[in-house]
């Protein structure tokens, strides 16, 4: 999509949205008179966002800022963000969005609105594809690996019966080694760790047997920004439609978008 059909695409709900709520800025309007979009992103949480070598953020969250500046046309003003201060930095008006691995729940549903998901985020059973898993019920008589205490630790654990043998480690950097040691041949992790063991070692390559918890990554925005929020949408749909959306996951996850995404 051009600029001017953001910007009619603005102007078409700003008028729609005046008929029921009070007149405030509009944030899309105000990006395109501006030139400017002001995008939080992760500055520690690799590889959706990290410092690179150059000391310059990259990951998969600043590529897609990028993306949303270019096909809007305009500048991207990168403000890195932590989990604590990324949705008060919206809320006070320093950023206009929030790309930073941002799970949708109610209680931030009653703060601040969501755009269409954007990045796989879940955790799930990973091995070689020698191995034959397809559900919760193929693991009997398997040995699986997982991070101790862990959200896939406790939810696989009620899902597995005694057939499953579960070797716990006691962070995701002893559950990666064991992978990589052939200690087990199946872990239960998040697509963020499979993402980093492909980076250790390119040749082991832990595809992804069956989900065990689902939570992707949505865009964040304040409430009310109807026409920032379609706009943004329009985006994801076509970068998804064309193959972009599919080039940031490949180069930063390893792996082809969820169909379901």
């Amino acid at each position: 999509m051009q600029r001017r059909s953001f910007i009619a695409l603005a102007a078409a709900l700003a008028t729609l949205a005046g008929a029921t709520a009070p007149a405030h800025a509009d944030a899309l309007e105000t990006i395109m008179e501006t030139g400017t979009i002001r995008i939080a992103v992760p500055q520690d949480f690799p590889p959706f966002g990290s410092v690179g070598t150059d000391l310059q953020p990259v990951g998969y969250d600043i590529d897609m800022a990028m993306l949303i500046g270019e096909r809007l046309g305009v500048d991207v003003e990168i403000v890195p963000v932590t989990s604590a201060n990324r949705i008060p930095y919206l809320q006070t008006d320093m950023v206009d969005l929030v790309i930073s691995s941002l799970g949708k729940n109610a209680e931030r549903e009653a703060v601040i609105d969501f755009t269409d998901a954007y990045a796989p985020f879940f955790n799930g059973v990973f091995g070689p594809d020698s191995i034959d898993v397809g559900s919760v019920e193929d693991l009997d008589g398997q040995i699986v690996g997982v991070t101790r205490g862990s959200v896939e630790d406790l939810t696989l654990t009620d899902m597995i019966g005694d057939g499953v043998t579960m070797r716990r480690y006691e962070d995701n950097n002893g559950t990666i080694s064991a992978f990589l040691s052939g200690q087990v041949e199946l872990i239960a992790t998040g697509n963020v760790v499979a993402a980093a063991i492909l980076e250790r070692d390119p040749d082991i390559r832990p595809e992804i047997k069956f989900l065990v918890q689902d939570s992707p990554c949505y865009i964040g925005l304040n409430q009310g920004e109807d026409a920032l929020k379609a706009a943004i949408n329009e985006i994801i749909a076509e970068a998804k439609t064309d193959g972009s959306l599919e080039a940031i996951s490949m180069e930063w996850l390893g792996q082809e978008l969820p169909e379901d995404l």
